[in-house]
């Protein structure tokens, strides 16, 4: 049965596609061996977000633009004027250890922000492992449960629902539900240093700055 979620599989195809690459070529510029990327591309295999990063970096190219389907129109035009209603029913679905996460409007390419609605498995950080660290910053809203934020610098941060925190996502970090509930979920808007950048140079451009 096909999922009802874009794959990492298809986006890859479709990364591809519009590259021009050969999947021996892929194989080369991503380090991923070829037989391995044939599976990940028929959905066979998928991915870890971590995998997804050191995908990027080895690609020269966004966490955003992994997340993007294939448009018909390319380039970046200056105002893009654009919108898109994220609903999970059509996110990336990426399933990992201490996430269950869900990136949103996926149709976009060349994203200055990543959202994703994300579930939280770990319960202590024992059981979630090394901290995750992404380039740029990272903004969490709580929409379920309480969450439980530990970071490397910092004494851990219970974040009830309706709650908020802004990170250096360079900083290790993890989301863990906290004790007093049975499930947590999370709202995510995280940027890289690259997409911040443009993003700041927008807002220059526009006087808002």
């Amino acid at each position: 049965m096909k999922s009802p979620h874009p794959t990492i599989g298809g986006l890859l195809r479709s990364l591809r596609a519009r590259n021009k690459w050969t999947l021996k070529q892929m194989s080369e510029r991503s380090g991923i061996p070829l037989s391995t990327l044939s599976k990940i591309e028929h959905d066979r295999l998928s991915l870890t977000y971590d995998k997804l990063q050191q995908l990027s970096e080895r690609l020269n190219i966004r966490m955003s633009e992994l997340f993007a389907e294939e448009t018909v129109n390319g380039g970046v035009p200056t105002v893009t004027a654009r919108r898109s209603i994220g609903r999970v029913r059509d996110a990336v679905r990426i399933d990992g250890k201490n996430y269950e996460s869900f990136y949103l409007c996926p149709e976009l390419r060349h994203k200055r922000m990543t959202p994703a609605v994300t579930h939280l498995r770990a319960r202590s950080l024992d059981e979630f492992g090394p901290y995750a660290r992404n380039s740029g910053e990272e903004f969490v809203y709580v929409l379920e449960g309480t969450v439980v934020l530990h970071t490397e610098f910092y004494d851990p941060l219970p974040l009830q629902r309706g709650e908020s925190v802004y990170i250096d996502a360079n900083m290790g970090h993890a989301y863990v539900i906290g004790a007093d509930s049975e499930a947590a979920t999370i709202m995510t808007v995280s940027a890289s240093d690259d997409d911040q950048g443009a993003l700041e140079a927008l807002m220059a451009a526009q006087g808002t700055r």
